[in-house]
């Protein structure tokens, strides 16, 4: 088991910059993600819990129609941790990640994620 390394509040501070769209709340790391609809929530929900799961790292989800709130905090020291921001920017890249212009790939469709 990793240390449980609290950040500062600078730390956080610092963390966020690398996180657009996140704050920290009430000892969390939050997020919203809004996404096209049900079938694009589930399969955010999936992915984020495959990544938590391979990390050990266990965030707080809050599911609805078209959207992901992500929460986490290390529960055993109710505070952030480098855990907790690590998996936050594990996460946070998987979820924005597209194909770049020179890409076979052509990504989604729709509009994704916001």
């Amino acid at each position: 088991m990793a240390d449980d390394v609290i950040l500062t509040e600078n730390e956080i501070t610092e963390t966020l910059k690398e996180l657009p769209g996140w704050e920290a709340k009430d000892g969390w790391l939050r997020r919203k993600y809004k996404t096209p609809g049900w079938a694009h929530t589930m399969m955010l929900t999936n992915m984020i819990g495959y990544v938590a799961e391979a990390a050990n790292h266990h965030p707080d989800l809050e599911i609805g129609y078209a959207q992901v709130i992500f929460k986490i905090q290390t529960h055993r020291v109710r505070a952030i941790t480098e855990s907790d921001a690590a998996l936050a920017k594990k996460i946070h890249e998987a979820v924005t990640w597209l194909p770049s212009e020179e890409s076979p790939l052509s990504g989604f469709p729709k509009k994704w994620i916001e």
